[in-house]
């Protein structure tokens, strides 16, 4: 089971790193000598329950979660994680308040303003603290902090969300969280779906951390959560009647949070395959140094790609404010018009592939998740630099 290398950019459903494929692959046919595929066994078996425990403790491990909080996984993606964090966050709020309380949103791309959206689209009451488009008129930077952290207020909001990694224009949060947004003490919900396990971070920081998987982790249908268990306690202290008498909705029993986490992520039938394939991808990583080792080579190719583009200021635009550019998803430009198409396909000739922008946004992205390896970036290094100089 081998194939060429893949230089592949794509931003989701994402490359993965050849190993963990072939290793899913054997599993799939014959998980462990069970006789059965990883697929086909029962969600609560005794193989299918170590799968979950090896996972949580792998990721336990490569995040140093601390005993603070509570690792599980749901079905779906990104977008599922939107409806349940707005439901399942006011919900623990009004738990430890008895008020209801407002969402708070700094939108800083079009992901985050998809979870700003459904929010208000469920009926809770919601709060765009920032817009940078409506500061800028578009999606290329973060607002300073001090134009928006003195509107946070404890009392008020039941959290404060931001989307650590806009995938879409290629904008990224500092590793390091404002210190007024901590200092807030309004509980802090992040969506790291594209740069899960791409730097450090500090897990403590943060309230509930949401990651789909297919972009930097495994494979689509499958979203791990990190949460505060203080979370979970408030949350559990609400009866539906209540949330609905005070106008708030009530989170499915599949997406309800300590639901989830008392059965162990398997309340329903949790794609255990898809959960084997994130576990294979966390040992891989654990073997070769961990986050630090990862993200040392995340930087390096990074920087080789945007010192390519950079050489070339008058071919090349590059949206994004220097300060806040993504380490994960590369997004330019060409200032000469009607080359668009010539460069994709001179690309693809070469084995580059998955570089055309997104729909909304036009223009080319190239996702360097962790799975892409530092050679299929020098190679894109090299078409850019060699694309721009006979152009």
């Amino acid at each position: 089971m081998d194939r060429p290398q893949s230089n592949y950019f794509g931003a989701g459903p994402a490359q993965l790193p050849l190993s963990v494929l072939q290793q899913a692959a054997k599993d799939l046919i014959n998980f462990q000598d069970e006789g059965l595929g990883i697929g086909e066994i029962s969600h609560r078996s005794k193989p299918a329950g170590k799968v979950i425990t090896d996972t949580k403790a792998h990721l336990k491990e490569l995040f140093a979660i601390p005993d603070t909080h509570e690792v599980f996984f749901l079905q779906g993606g990104g977008t599922t994680g939107f409806s349940s964090i707005a439901s399942n966050l006011s919900a623990a709020h009004f738990g430890k308040t008895g008020e209801v309380g407002t969402a708070a949103y700094l939108v800083t791309g079009s992901w985050s303003e998809k979870s700003a959206q459904e929010s208000e689209r469920l009926g809770v009451p919601t709060e765009i603290i920032c817009n940078s488009k409506k500061e800028s008129g578009k999606y290329d930077s973060i607002p300073e902090t001090k134009t928006w952290a003195g509107k946070l207020d404890a009392k008020k909001h039941s959290y404060v969300y931001f989307c650590e990694n806009e995938t879409v224009h290629g904008v990224e949060w500092p590793a390091q969280l404002p210190q007024e947004l901590i200092d807030s003490k309004v509980p802090i919900v992040a969506d790291l779906s594209s740069d899960i396990l791409s730097r450090k971070i500090n897990v403590s920081d943060y309230s509930l951390i949401m990651a789909g998987a297919q972009k930097n982790i495994g494979l689509a249908g499958l979203t791990l959560y990190i949460i505060k268990k203080e979370l979970l306690d408030n949350i559990a202290k609400v009866s539906p009647k209540q949330l609905r008498d005070a106008s708030l909705p009530v989170s499915p029993i599949a997406t309800e949070y300590p639901t989830v986490v008392k059965n162990d992520s398997a309340y329903n039938t949790i794609p255990i395959f898809t959960l084997h394939v994130i576990d294979l991808v966390l040992k891989r990583l654990l073997e070769r140094g961990g986050i630090e080792h990862q993200q040392e080579e995340n930087e390096e190719k990074a920087k080789i790609l945007y010192d390519a583009l950079d050489k070339f200021p008058d071919f090349y635009n590059l949206p994004v404010n220097k300060k806040f550019r993504s380490k994960m998803n590369v997004v330019f430009t060409l200032k000469k018009e009607g080359l668009d198409a010539k460069f994709l396909e001179e690309a693809s000739s070469l084995n580059l592939t998955g570089l055309k922008g997104h729909r909304s946004v036009g223009g080319f992205r190239a996702s360097l998740y962790n799975a892409v390896e530092l050679s299929s970036v020098k190679l894109l290094a090299d078409f850019v630099t060699k694309f721009a100089e006979n152009n």
